[in-house]
């Protein structure tokens, strides 16, 4: 049994060991996007103006002013002065050709005080630059960047899922290999005297330690060994929760809130009981972002949210408005879960439904769980530290996978050339 499962963790890590590598990366990176991004884009991010803030439509307005080609998508309603405020734009219809003019952006930073354009950027470009370096290493991570094709734009992330799934489930596996061979076949049968068992679990116990160690002075191979071996097992819980909650996010419309919605009771939202738009076409609304934004503003308050509309988004795929409610100053407060949010029509103006963090039915809460876990922001800045931490762990362990793979094949290959004279002679 144990040559089958070593068989089976040996073709799982290599199949999803570039995955891994690139996701681990990133992901090390990208636990500090906001920091960095702020950091690499100051010219467009802080601003100048200082004195009475715009309101947000005006801003919207000075947006679609400045290129008629564009309509605004997502609004920035949070403001502060010496920050841009973000807008999220899509092309409009060109007349003459029937089809969404060609833009080479589709966001824009505004000046809060003056409305001023600070600056623009394409933040789905797979060109890298520097202006669109992290949302270029998010999507790489998320999704790889694969382009849509045949209807959908979701194939990225079915891939980078399917690998979460793969790596969740072979984490099992390894774990199962560290055991000590031996002792795992007596521990399997029953034992009536518990001294005896104590005494077995003790010996049991005193065989799994020198999995847990990396012998720094046995050569390079056994290093490498130890650290593939040891690593995983010191790491083996964080693992579990990255690699579930990797497979949750890309996978969440498709298994995970399906599955969930039959094991235990859910409150589903619009996301969950609406299906999209097919891919390229464009819903058009039928109310304004001022309308629902006065609309959603009136039940957050009904509902007692903390906070005022931070911003709203319509990307034309469904046909509501989400507008989010959350401190500009610490828009992932709630440990990670800072965002609320409100679904309104945008037929009718009808509220759909509503997400708040830490409320609803345990399997809500789970659901909402996910993100603040995979980013460590539950933890606040040492689940960042840790998510970082843990991205170079993953690379680790999948480079030293292959080099195990790698010497035990060319073992592999030296014995049978050393058999080949041999049976040549026989």
């Amino acid at each position: 049994m144990r040559a089958f499962w070593t068989i089976v963790h040996r073709w799982l890590g290599l199949s999803i060991a570039l995955f891994l590598i690139v996701a681990g990366l990133t992901g090390a990176v990208i636990s500090w996007d906001h920091e960095l991004d702020e950091w690499l884009n100051a010219d467009i991010m802080h601003t100048p103006g200082r004195g009475p803030l715009q309101h947000p439509n005006t801003l919207a307005a000075a947006v679609e002013a400045a290129d008629p080609r564009v309509m605004v998508s997502y609004m920035t309603l949070g403001l502060e002065e010496g920050h841009a405020a973000s807008f999220l734009v899509r092309a409009k219809i060109d007349p003459a050709t029937g089809r969404p003019y060609r833009l080479d952006y589709n966001t824009v930073f505004v000046d809060p005080v003056s409305a001023q354009i600070t600056g623009h950027r394409d933040s789905k470009s797979v060109a890298l630059s520097r202006r669109n370096l992290m949302p270029w290493l998010r999507h790489l991570h998320e999704s790889l960047h694969i382009p849509p094709f045949a209807g959908s734009d979701r194939w990225g992330y079915w891939l980078m899922g399917g690998v979460a799934l793969m790596w969740f489930l072979d984490s099992f596996v390894a774990m199962y290999l560290t055991w000590p061979s031996r002792l795992r076949r007596r521990m399997s049968s029953a034992e009536s005297n518990r001294v005896q068992l104590r005494s077995r679990a003790v010996s049991w116990l005193a065989r799994w330690k020198p999995a847990w160690l990396v012998r720094w002075r046995a050569g390079g191979y056994k290093v490498n060994f130890d650290l593939h071996r040891a690593g995983g097992l010191w790491a083996w819980g964080v693992i579990l929760i990255v690699a579930f909650t990797s497979f949750s996010l890309n996978l969440y419309r498709e298994v995970f809130y399906p599955v969930m919605s039959t094991i235990s009771t859910t409150t589903p939202g619009p996301y969950e009981t609406l299906r999209p738009a097919p891919y390229g076409t464009y819903l058009e609304p039928k109310l304004s972002f001022a309308q629902a934004i006065e609309i959603a503003a009136a039940e957050g308050k009904r509902l007692g949210f903390e906070h005022p509309p931070g911003g709203i988004w319509y990307g034309g795929d469904f046909p509501f408005y989400n507008v989010s409610f959350f401190d500009p100053e610490n828009e992932l407060g709630a440990m990670g879960m800072g965002l609320s949010n409100i679904y309104v029509s945008a037929e009718d103006g009808r509220i759909l439904g509503m997400h708040r963090p830490w409320h609803g039915t345990a399997a809500d809460v789970f659901v909402q769980l996910q993100l603040p876990l995979h980013s460590g922001r539950i933890l606040g800045l040492p689940g960042r530290i840790l998510m970082s931490l843990m991205g170079l762990v993953v690379v680790m362990l999948a480079v030293t996978g292959i080099v195990i793979w790698e010497r035990k094949r060319r073992g592999r290959q030296a014995r049978r050339m050393s058999w080949k004279p041999v049976l040549e002679r026989s």
